[in-house]
This record gives structure tokens, C-alpha cells and sequence, in this order.
């Protein structure tokens, strides 16, 4: 590392210059959310803390997040091998206890920014990334309320005596409904909402048009007669509190989180992203929805993504099975039964 920048007290101590470029780059370029930024940015910064240490340039004592990285420049990156890259992700199963999903995600993120060095920067000739494997995560089916259940949410909505009844049951109703994100409801505008379709701005920052059905419409229209238009600090958003501000994620997941203990759902295994799963379920089980149209109504950009929502649940497995043309044919014993025993 250089020592250029040795007691700068101006500069960052966990940033460098190619790090932010590599940030722009991601959010201009690639359009990558801000959610999606901020772990790029807490991994990557983890990855260069730990070889800092490895390589002895502070003491291994060192309280591990003031670790300064701001003195890395291009003859560190250059220096990195892929024996470095085995050597961090062994330190987060072993040490950090990370699981196999974390640690997946943290190999994309080395990736990507190394992708970045060697083909866009050309400041590494070869990819220390390149033999890089992800580790396998074990595929789970997701959870998701059952119609019964799902109809029992709503109605616990509807019969809430809380002044934000409306609103409340809206926001369950449009992610029952069309398996919006979080990020997606919160964000709606008003300007947004035309007849019965809405636009929302989806991962990677890409707009998507969201067809509303007759039970979206109705709540809509309930709870735009009660919706406060006075005091607001964001007139054009559609959730808004009782101070007016615009509905937060947070405030939408406690929103959730306690209707469902009003229906008497588990709460520790039902969230916010569980109404999106069951969402998918229903459209695939109960309106024969195809994986391609799925696939667009939940703004995934691959059917591999979409197709862990397809699941199907036992009752469908046996009557799968029970359709077999073959499930009929019977044992003809009669033959051998009339044979005379050896």
C-alpha cells in the first residue's frame, strides 16, 4: 500500500478511490438499487479490512471495524490472488459463522468488483475471481399463508377499529393481491395510478405496470375517501401516517406484523415477504398462472427466480399421481392362480 495518504485525517478510513468509483459505476451504470449498493459496499469493505489484517499491515488485535482502507491503491489490487479470495471465505464460515447464502452473496460481490477491475479499469490483467464457486445453498420451499389463512388476514383488517383501517387493509389487500415488494408498496405515488393498473419501480430500478384486480380497486377507492390531503410532507404518496409522512418500510413491516398476530398467525415464521410468496402461490394454484406470466406480474428478471414460488402442496402431488392413466391397471392373478403349484 501506498503511503501517500499516511495520517490524511481528511480521507475516509473505509473507502478509496477505486471502491467509489467502482460504487458509481454500479449505481449509474448499472442501476443497481440502494439496498443492493449498501451491501456491496459493507462487503466489499469487509473483504479489505480482513487483508489488511492477514497481511500483518495492522496489528491482528486491532478492533476489526477501524481497520483503515483507505491507503489500498492499484499495486494492492494488483497483488490480490485468488488464494486471498479462499482465505476470506474461509475466515467467514469459520470465524464469522456465516451461512452458505451469506457467504454466496459475498462471492458475488468480489466478482463483480473484480469483473470491474479487469474488463472495465484494466488495472488487473487477470481475474483473482475468476475460479471462484459459489457456495451451494440449499433450496427451501418458501413459506406462504394458505387461502383459509390468507382470507382470515383480511378479515382481521377489515374489522380492525384502528382510523387507518382502510389503509391498513389496502396495503394487505395489494400484496395478497399482486405479490408487490416492499420497497414497491411503499414507494407508490399517486400520479402512479391509472384506472386500474400502477407503476412501481422495481429492483435495478426498472418500472413495471401492476394490473389491479376488482378487490384491489374497491380497497383503493375506500381508502382514497378517508386518505389525508391536509399536512402532508409528501402530497403524491399513497401510504401515508397520521402525521402525514410517507409510510416506511419499517412502518409497513410493523403495520403487518401486527394484523397477522390479530388473525392469529405466527408472526415468527409469517413477514412482509411471506405475503409476496403467497401471493405467487395462489395466482399458480388457484388461477393456473404460467411461469412466463408469473414470472412479469412479479418483476423477476429470470424464471429460475420465479420458479421457487411453483411449488405445489401434497394435496396436488396426490392427485398428480392419482391421474396417472396407469393407476387404474390391476394385477391379473387369475392365470397363475388356477397354474397347479410345482
Amino acid at each position: 500500500m501506498s503511503n501517500k495518504t499516511r495520517g490524511d485525517a481528511s480521507v475516509p478510513m473505509d473507502r478509496f478511490p477505486i471502491l467509489d468509483q467502482y460504487m458509481s459505476y454500479m449505481q449509474a451504470v448499472r442501476e443497481r438499487s440502494p439496498l443492493t449498493m449498501k451491501e456491496y459496499r459493507y462487503d466489499l469493505v469487509m473483504f479489505f479490512r480482513f487483508l489488511v489484517r492477514d497481511r500483518n499491515s495492522v496489528p491482528y488485535e486491532s478492533e476489526f471495524s477501524k481497520i483503515p482502507i483507505h491507503q489500498i491503491d492499484e499495486a494492492f489490487l494488483q497483488s490480490i490472488t485468488t488464494d486471498d479470495l479462499f482465505v476470506f471465505l474461509i475466515y467467514l464460515s469459520r470465524e464469522r459463522k456465516a451461512a452458505a447464502a451469506t457467504r454466496a452473496r459475498k462471492v458475488a460481490t468480489l466478482k463483480s468488483f473484480f469483473k470491474y477491475l479487469c474488463a472495465k479499469r484494466k488495472i488487473i490483467r487477470e481475474d483473482p475471481s475468476y475460479e471462484l464457486d459459489s457456495p451451494k445453498i440449499a433450496q427451501r420451499l418458501p413459506h406462504y399463508l394458505s387461502l383459509d389463512e390468507s382470507v382470515q388476514l383480511l378479515g382481521a383488517a377489515s374489522h380492525s377499529d384502528t382510523v387507518s383501517r382502510e389503509r391498513d387493509y389496502l396495503i394487505l389487500t395489494l400484496f395478497l393481491n399482486c405479490g408487490m415488494r416492499l420497497s414497491e408498496l411503499s414507494g407508490i405515488n399517486l400520479y402512479a395510478i391509472h384506472e386500474n393498473t400502477l407503476t412501481v419501480i422495481g429492483k435495478g430500478n426498472k418500472e413495471r405496470t401492476i394490473y389491479l384486480n376488482s378487490a384491489c380497486m374497491t380497497a383503493l377507492s375506500r381508502y382514497i375517501e378517508v386518505r389525508p390531503r391536509v399536512g402532508l410532507k409528501d402530497p403524491q404518496a399513497l401510504f401515508v401516517s397520521r402525521i402525514g409522512n410517507r409510510l416506511s418500510n419499517p412502518m409497513i413491516q410493523n403495520i403487518v406484523k401486527r394484523l397477522l398476530r390479530e388473525a392469529g398467525i405466527d408472526t415468527r415464521v409469517y413477514s412482509v415477504h411471506k405475503l409476496r410468496h403467497t401471493a405467487a402461490t395462489l395466482m399458480y394454484k388457484y388461477g393456473q398462472v404460467d411461469i412466463r406470466s408469473l414470472q412479469t406480474i412479479l418483476g423477476h428478471a429470470s424464471v429460475a427466480t420465479t420458479q421457487i414460488y411453483t411449488h405445489v402442496d401434497d394435496d396436488s402431488l396426490r392427485a398428480a399421481v392419482d391421474k396417472n392413466p396407469l393407476s387404474g391397471i390391476r394385477p391379473d392373478m387369475s392365470a397363475r392362480e388356477s397354474e397347479p403349484s410345482p
